[in-house]
């Protein structure tokens, strides 16, 4: 099987890695692509938004799965231009993708397939902002309509912060603070059945303790010791499915990944948001535990044949990431700084521990001796496992220690909490 992924960041990286893997796969290209997936798979210059240059590039490659990893191509339309070409395509279409282009569309689906979830309501001006805010008071949840690169949800219990960002956003949801923790849980479908995977914890603040802004996401750990073992099967049968259901009920089947963003709240498990792609950083963990290969699986929900395949297989072990940012990330990040140590995970720390690049690039005459710099504000993924919690961060911190890129900034508590309950 030849396959081409799309997309430039650790999520893309992580795909490449669980499909270089895989036996099946015979050719490995990915577009545009980083330093570190172009170790394991063809680069490939593409404006990744362009559905027609995508589907042009897929042909002539001779691909026979396409890969669509972030969520702006798939609400461009990306993955409808690669199967219009002939071409299997793992990612919904433009739109279903609306699922996550737009809260408020996401919202009414919810409505219509009776899904737990916040109380909101979808504000257009001022007097709707300050009636909203006023009907949930604090903390405030204010939430741009449309993209925003996960960094488009304000929560604070600051008035005039909610209002602010509410009027910079246009059409804006406003809902409900839920209390509890949060669960990012992964569902593969093709529209019909629903595969889900094994759920995973992510941490959206910049700083340790859950302070500081939020990001598009500091690290993450998979599996979940405080959580009910029943928690996938309720979850499918609440939300994943009835909103699979729903959506083909409407005439626009979801086919690719549906990510279900959950709290687990003091009145049950309700629907944060929902995204139309693999999740990053939780992408990293949750390929870090699955044992099946992947790219049958992903080629299944393309064609429209999961429900043939037998239960996924997971590995025993625990995973952890932690996400390695540029200097003054979320804000503008500073780039270009050399990135060095990755060797030395390499020779040390692999297989147990290991690198994904999500803001890096070669930079060099020659890309085979080029220097791997910064080029974004999350840059590295250092994701490791182990027989529990505490070995796999314990192994990714280790391997964290070895990178060294000036200014650059993590968290040291990633999974810190949860090894500790597993341990207690």
């Amino acid at each position: 099987m030849k396959v081409l992924v799309i997309g430039g960041g650790a999520r893309e990286h992580a795909l490449c890695r669980s499909l270089s893997l895989d036996p099946e796969v015979t050719a490995l290209h990915c577009a545009p692509g980083n330093a570190g997936t172009a170790e394991v798979a063809v680069s490939h210059p593409v404006d990744a938004l362009d559905g027609a240059a995508v589907a042009r590039l897929a042909t002539e490659l001779e691909a026979d799965l396409v890969v669509v990893g972030p969520e702006a191509p798939l609400v461009a339309g990306v993955a409808d231009a690669v199967r219009k070409a002939g071409i299997p395509c793992f990612g919904p279409s433009k739109e279903a993708a609306e699922l996550e282009g737009s809260k408020a569309f996401a919202k009414d689906v919810m409505a219509a397939a009776n899904v737990p979830t916040a109380r909101s309501y979808v504000c257009t001006t001022a007097q709707q902002i300050d009636d909203a805010l006023d009907a949930f008071g604090p903390p405030y949840v204010v939430k741009d309509d449309g993209l925003a690169a996960g960094k488009g949800v304000v929560v604070t219990d600051d008035l005039a912060a909610a209002r602010e960002h509410g009027l910079a956003c246009g059409r804006v949801v406003i809902e409900e603070f839920l209390d509890g923790p949060e669960v990012s849980l992964f569902a593969i479908t093709d529209g019909e059945t629903v595969l889900p995977l094994q759920p995973a914890q992510d941490f959206k603040r910049a700083l340790d303790g859950d302070e500081g802004p939020n990001t598009g996401g500091m690290g993450a750990y998979s599996p979940l010791p405080w959580a009910d073992p029943k928690l996938v099967d309720e979850v499918l049968e609440t939300v994943l499915q009835p909103t699979v259901d729903e959506l083909r009920r409407r005439g626009t089947p979801f086919a690719g990944l549906l990510y279900a963003g959950l709290a687990i709240s003091s009145r049950g498990v309700r629907v944060i948001e929902f995204n139309a792609r693999f999740g990053d950083p939780e992408t990293q963990v949750v390929l870090a535990r699955l044992r099946t290969p992947l790219a049958g699986v992903l080629l299944a929900a393309a064609e429209g044949n999961l429900a043939e395949l037998p239960p996924l297989a997971w590995r025993d072990d625990a995973a952890v990431t932690v996400v390695v940012a540029s200097h003054n990330y979320p804000d503008t990040p500073r780039t270009g700084d050399p990135i060095e140590g990755l060797d030395e995970v390499a020779a040390q720390d692999a297989p147990d521990a290991y690198v994904l690049h999500a803001g890096t690039r070669l930079e060099g005459a020659a890309a085979d001796a080029g220097t791997v710099v910064s080029a974004g504000g999350r840059v590295l993924s250092v994701t490791a496992t182990g027989k529990d919690l505490t070995q796999a961060r314990e192994r990714a911190y280790t391997a964290l220690g070895r990178i060294r890129l000036a200014g650059s900034q993590h968290r040291t508590d990633i999974a810190r909490a949860a090894a500790g309950a597993s341990e207690g």
